[in-house]
């Protein structure tokens, strides 16, 4: 079967996912991709990795639209996501609702699943509030750390340790069976992250990219994209 190649940050990766048989119906192309940090994403697509459509922080397929990588016209934002915290499902859930909530929830875990903190949107996010909580170093040697935020969402599910605790986009969260979303960042922690898709300058199939931008984007896709963790 002829497939629409795909470069995405991890947290799309279960609304593409469950769009795939729609879209499969409506243009007769299965999907492949790599969903990963979102700088990871962004390096093999300049790196040459064959790709039709990049799903990415806003942020980022601006930069490859300047780059010349993306087509400006094509971008289309997808949805907001927020960085949350992630307890095993058979694990009470974290009540944080403050700074000094955060930092003793923190400081209370055995282990604590991140993404990667130099290339991952929720990853740098979680290194600076633990800089910001003043308790980096303490916890540093309890960090769990993996290459993306769906891997590290599967560790902390058969994580073995007695207080664990994850972190990342709550599109990872809901996505993994076996951990359960916990709960927003409290203020001054938190991070709404807008995803765009864009089409490639190389797009072996751009209009097909184009109707997966409309299925991810649509207005009649709205109830899936929450269900997902995605908000307008």
């Amino acid at each position: 079967m002829t497939t629409l190649n795909i470069l995405s940050g991890g947290a799309a990766q279960g609304l593409v996912r469950g769009l795939t048989e729609a879209f499969r119906a409506q243009t007769g192309l299965g999907i492949e991709g790599e969903f990963g940090a979102v700088g990871l994403m962004a390096d093999k697509l300049r790196a040459g990795t064959p790709a039709d459509l990049v799903i990415l922080t806003q942020a980022l397929v601006a930069n490859l639209a300047g780059e010349k990588l993306i087509v400006p016209s094509s971008i289309t934002d997808v949805g907001r996501v927020e960085t949350a915290l992630a307890v095993r499902s058979h694990d009470p859930k974290a009540t944080v609702t403050t700074e000094a909530d955060l930092r003793e929830v923190l400081r209370g875990a055995d282990a604590i699943y991140v993404p990667d903190t130099k290339a991952s949107t929720a990853g740098q996010h979680v290194a600076r509030v633990l800089d910001q909580l003043g308790i980096a170093y303490e916890v540093a040697s309890r960090l769990k750390i993996f290459p993306n935020g769906a891997t590290a969402m599967r560790e902390l599910a058969n994580s073995t340790a007695t207080r664990p605790i994850g972190c990342t986009q709550a599109t990872e969260i809901i996505a993994t069976d076996g951990i359960t979303l916990s709960g927003s960042l409290p203020p001054g922690c938190e991070l709404v992250t807008m995803y765009s898709a864009g089409i490639t300058v190389r797009a072996a199939h751009p209009k097909q990219a184009a109707a997966l931008i409309a299925l991810l984007s649509g207005a009649d896709r709205k109830n899936l994209r929450q269900r997902m963790g995605f908000t307008g």
